[in-house]
């Protein structure tokens, strides 16, 4: 045998390609590290701006992630299990976002969801409800580009799923409900937890859909990657060190993920 024929030995033609990959991927973390104040990031951190931020980041992210499993996991059900006319083009209406520019969605829920927008407008005559420039436009805005991220994990573990188990409980006498919670649920927790991180941290890093449905105004809708946007065009410096907070965060989350991820297969 060959030495490069043997298995687990990349070919010099794939391994070159790679590494110049992994590198165009790496090193432009590796310069946020590099290039970071450390001598003051205790400072910035605590700066009133970056906690404001931090914290509004940290909370539209868990409500939004609170709202995509709500709505989300029922949605993925349907599409996993009812089978109707137009399944797959309600599969791709869901899928959408994850292909759409954030700047477009934010556009679209403006037009839906906005004073003079098609509901939003009668949620603002009727009942003085207004979304967008608001805390809860941010959390609508992170929803929307999160949420095929839950759908399409909760989907593919629902059709992995084992039915057997859900045909045995219904034989016993188990309602639908009954079947829903106490089997299917169990079955496809791996794959909700699994969907639920990749939307959190989707909806954390969120930015274009945000500024253009909810606005920039810091303590009220200003998340962190808002916020590096504009101390990069004021405090580079700052904007690093919140970069760093992201990155931290992300690399943290995948992690985790990543684990849960190679369990369920």
């Amino acid at each position: 045998m060959r030495p490069d024929a043997v298995p687990g030995r990349p070919p010099w033609i794939l391994l070159l390609p790679a590494l110049t990959g992994l590198a165009f991927l790496v090193l432009p973390l590796a310069g946020l590290l590099v290039r970071a104040p450390w001598a003051t990031l205790g400072t910035r951190l605590l700066e009133p701006q970056v906690l404001d931020a931090l914290r509004l980041s940290l909370l539209s992210a868990t409500l939004a992630t609170c709202l995509c499993v709500l709505f989300g996991v029922p949605l993925a059900w349907t599409l996993a299990r009812v089978p109707f006319p137009g399944v797959r083009l309600v599969r791709a209406l869901v899928t959408v976002p994850l292909v759409l520019p954030p700047v477009v969605g934010g556009v679209a829920l403006l037009l839906v969801l906005g004073r003079r927008g098609l509901v939003g407008g009668l949620l603002d005559s009727a009942f003085g409800i207004t979304f967008p420039f608001t805390t809860a436009g941010v959390v609508l805005a992170e929803t929307f580009v999160a949420m095929p991220f839950l759908v399409i994990s909760v989907e593919g573990a629902l059709r992995a799923a084992d039915l057997r188990y859900e045909e045995a409980a219904a034989t016993l006498g188990a309602g639908r409900w009954t079947v829903f919670r106490r089997v299917t649920l169990p079955l496809v927790a791996p794959g909700v937890a699994a969907g639920a991180v990749l939307c959190w941290a989707r909806a954390l890093g969120e930015f274009g859909a945000t500024i253009t449905f909810a606005g920039n105004f810091p303590g009220r809708t200003q998340t962190m990657p808002l916020a590096v946007y504009l101390a990069l065009e004021t405090d580079p410096q700052a904007a690093i060190v919140l970069s760093l907070v992201l990155l931290a965060v992300s690399v943290i989350v995948l992690a985790a993920l990543r684990d849960r991820w190679v369990n369920t297969t």
